[in-house]
């Protein structure tokens, strides 16, 4: 099984990449959504976070997203911490589900973390591949995908690492800067068809 590490920065298409995977029977680990349902339905992770940055729960009794967001966005220091605490957890479960697909005799199987190449998951993937996009683009698609503000959106991309980051550290760069989303799902299919063959 060929494990392959997807990374970017948010808004840049990288759940299309992931979504492509799936469409070849890989295995997809979305590790946002490892987090967010570690954060939903856990409990080790929110009382770390409560523990490091002060109360977080909204009235349901949930962590508050976008309050955690407002507090490490802009503050390096406090997005590190977010972001040590996080990745472990998140690796954690995401180890857990790749031994699963692997069970299963599955061909390729796809991790999609923002922060791949910092985690203890970039030592289980085969090839890394950044997905990147213009700035304009991103905070568009994160505005329209989150339904935050302009303001909000582009601090999620100013706090994030540059494009140069992810293109010295990554076996491959895949740029989105397709007129659709279909566009550029037909260019992850070329990308991987070749990756697929091989891993057969």
């Amino acid at each position: 099984m060929t494990v392959i590490g997807i990374t970017g920065p948010t808004g840049a298409g990288k759940t299309t990449l992931l979504e492509e995977v799936g469409n070849l029977a890989g295995g997809v680990i979305d590790c946002d959504e490892v987090y967010h349902g570690m954060l939903e339905y856990g409990t080790v992770l929110p009382d770390q976070l409560e523990k490091a940055f002060g109360p977080l729960r909204d009235s349901g009794g949930k962590i508050d997203r976008k309050k955690l967001g407002g507090i490490v966005f802009g503050d390096p220091d406090k997005l590190e911490r977010l972001n040590a605490i996080t990745q472990k957890a998140v690796a954690s479960c995401a180890r857990e589900l790749i031994e699963e697909y692997q069970k299963q005799g599955r061909v390729l199987t796809a991790v999609d973390a923002i922060a791949l190449l910092e985690s203890p998951l970039r030592e289980v993937c085969d090839i890394t591949v950044a997905v990147l996009a213009p700035p304009e683009v991103r905070v568009r698609r994160i505005m329209a995908r989150e339904g935050v503000s302009e303001e909000y959106a582009w601090a999620r991309v100013k706090a994030q690492k540059p494009d140069e980051y992810f293109m010295e550290n990554c076996d491959y760069v895949l740029m989105n800067d397709c007129a659709s989303a279909e566009e550029f799902a037909r260019k992850a299919q070329e990308f991987l068809e070749p990756i697929y063959t091989q891993s057969l």
